[in-house]
């Protein structure tokens, strides 16, 4: 008989065909097994009872990742209570603003999170349990106690809401996205005929579990069906991550496009492009092709030499990095969804997709182009399925304005779907600028381009008084080693800054069509502000040209 698709449900019948195979775990520490994580479920469900919550009241998480993020996570939706998890990076005052507007009564938080919790002013917030051991500030004479377990029944149905998650995007305003049990035990289910897990694999979670993309197919997938899941402790820099990777030597990885991108221009492209023989033989097809092949081993031993998924998510990876990890026979696969889907909604598996692609549809999901333009096929990108979410809390009005009366989400994105029915984005439709012969521009095409140029970290490129301004953020210590190498003596870094725009421009201009063409580059400082699979909060920079 088929499991119901709820968290207890298929968390339990994981934990009775797993009990004593590895869980959860810190890098570097014992993992703890599927037995003993059900026992703390149990304890914590005790405490909660305890502390009267129950049946739709809202518990948030306010933690980095470790495995009692998950515990508090499954002790939370297995009572029928709503769990509110906040990225560890939101500010002080988006925190203030999502516990107030979900009602969190209280509130999971790990020490070195505690101070962005607000003191007063959120009038529902009872509780505050440190997250690390499950004691509660100011205990009342309440305790947690391991080895209890719950004195209630608890029956959870899939149309029971199990999450609020509250979205830091590039478009502004955070709205709460209500994901039901079945929104997201669904997506965790389909999201094996993408990929089987097994019981053996091992997963390096490197992206905050309060992301749906995360916690979907990083945290529940695995879970699931058995595997297991290791967390660092610190910020995943390379002096972090590089020894993790040695010692996990994960099967499983789940990333964003800026971290293979990075890897790519900072340690694959110096190796070839240095060398004046290796960046001449690169120049040809299939001596680029011998030279990327053996890149893609010494990768493979980067990432630990048992990698076989290496998920890219939450953004359009780069044509010239896909185009290399294909002739490096990596093992990257592609996934497309948003929070309000749970998220995934398309993707492709290792060795079985298209360039620029987001692969096909997943299992159970329907997808479609609304209103395509005759000629390039491309509308908006349409979705229905168990994973679509039940509305914006306490936005009715903004939730019809993005589910149809007949179920389909409408998701912002423009895309076109071919002939085998793989999924091409070209980009948001609130991003689109319409040139001055009604043309459809798509910033993100040029930004790929621009992001393909030396000593560029990353660009944004908005209008401004009808003309094309590329934002872009230099290397500026790159440009300085460069050019003290060829040239003795220190260099002017603002005036080789202003020789590099130029020639960006020219670049550029050369590349894209002829409406496409930038009139302006900026270079812009500091780092652009981003959400956290990476992607830059572009509502920020064109209100910054705006004033």
């Amino acid at each position: 008989m088929a499991l119901k698709l709820t968290f207890p449900s298929l968390i339990i019948d994981s934990i009775e065909k797993n009990r004593n195979r590895p869980a959860l775990a810190l890098v570097g520490e014992t993992p703890i097994t599927y037995a003993e994580m059900h026992s703390r479920i149990n304890s914590v469900m005790a405490f909660l009872e305890k502390l009267g919550i129950g049946k739709n009241d809202k518990v948030a998480i306010l933690s980095t990742n470790m495995p009692h993020w998950g515990i508090a996570y499954f002790s939370v939706v297995f009572t029928g209570a709503v769990v509110v998890p906040l990225l560890p990076d939101f500010s002080n005052d988006e925190i203030k603003n999502t516990l107030k507007h979900s009602g969190a009564k209280a509130v999971f938080v790990s020490k070195g999170l505690i101070s962005k919790l607000p003191e007063r002013g959120i009038p529902a917030l009872k509780y505050k349990i440190a997250i690390e051991n499950f004691e509660l500030a100011g205990s009342d004479g309440i305790r947690f106690e391991h080895g209890e377990k719950p004195k209630k029944k608890y029956i959870i149905e899939e149309d029971d809401l199990a999450a609020i998650i509250y979205t830091s995007g590039t478009t502004g305003k955070s709205k709460g996205v209500m994901l039901t049990h079945k929104n997201i035990c669904f997506n965790a289910v389909k999201s094996r005929t993408i990929q089987t897990i097994l019981n053996t694999d091992r997963f390096l979670s490197v992206l905050p579990l309060s992301h749906t993309y995360e916690n979907t197919i990083g945290f529940v997938l695995p879970l699931i069906n058995g595997a297991s899941v290791y967390y660092l402790d610190k910020t995943p820099s390379p002096s972090v991550l590089i020894p993790a990777l040695q010692k996990v030597k994960p099967t499983v990885m789940l990333t964003v496009p800026l971290i293979i991108e990075k890897i790519y221009k900072s340690k694959v492209l110096p190796a070839f492009k240095e060398s004046k023989i290796l960046n001449k033989l690169y120049g040809y097809t299939l001596t680029r092709k011998i030279l990327n092949r053996k890149a893609g081993k010494k990768l493979m031993k980067t990432f630990g030499g048992e990698l076989k998924f290496f998920g890219i998510g939450g953004a359009k990876l780069n044509e010239e990095v896909e185009k290399f990890l294909i002739e490096a026979k990596f093992p990257y696969a592609i996934g497309y969804g948003l929070t309000e889907t749970a998220p995934l909604l398309a993707g492709f598996g290792p060795f079985k997709g298209k360039l620029q692609s987001a692969g096909k549809a997943l299992e159970g999901v329907q997808l479609k182009i609304h209103n395509p333009d005759k000629e390039s096929g491309e509308g908006e990108i349409r979705a229905k399925g168990d994973n679509v979410m039940k509305g914006y809390y306490k936005e009715p009005s903004l939730t019809k304005q993005v589910i149809t009366p007949d179920g389909w989400f409408c998701t912002g994105d423009l895309g076109i779907i071919d002939e085998d029915g793989f999924l091409f984005i070209k980009g948001r439709l609130k991003n689109v600028i319409i040139g001055s012969g009604g043309e459809n521009i798509y910033p993100e095409e040029i930004e790929s381009v621009i992001n393909n140029f030396k000593h560029v970290v990353e660009s944004i490129v908005i209008e401004q008084k009808g003309k094309l301004v590329a934002l872009v953020h230099f290397d500026r210590d790159d440009i300085k080693r460069k050019y003290n190498e060829i040239k003795e003596g220190i260099v002017d870094i603002e005036t080789k800054c202003k020789e590099i725009v130029n020639e960006l421009k020219d670049f550029v201009n050369s590349k894209v069509n002829r409406f496409s063409r930038i009139s302006k580059v900026e270079p812009h400082k500091e780092e652009f502000v981003k959400t956290a699979t990476k992607k830059i909060k572009r509502f920020l920079y064109k209100k910054e040209k705006e004033v």
